[in-house]
């Protein structure tokens, strides 16, 4: 399941981090993150998926 997170964080981060933690404060701080710039967005998504088990 985790490879399926990561692959929506890299294609579409807030959905990778919304399948891991819902709508959470995570999921609202890495739709800002994305909206900044696409790969702080991945980067975010990917530490909450790898860090969050």
């Amino acid at each position: 399941m985790d490879i399926l997170r990561l692959l929506a964080a890299i294609f579409l981060p807030p959905l990778g981090v919304f399948l891991q933690v819902g709508l959470g404060t995570d999921f609202w701080i890495n739709v800002v993150l994305t909206l900044f710039g696409y790969v702080p967005g991945i980067i975010h998504a990917v530490w909450i998926i790898l860090s969050k088990k």
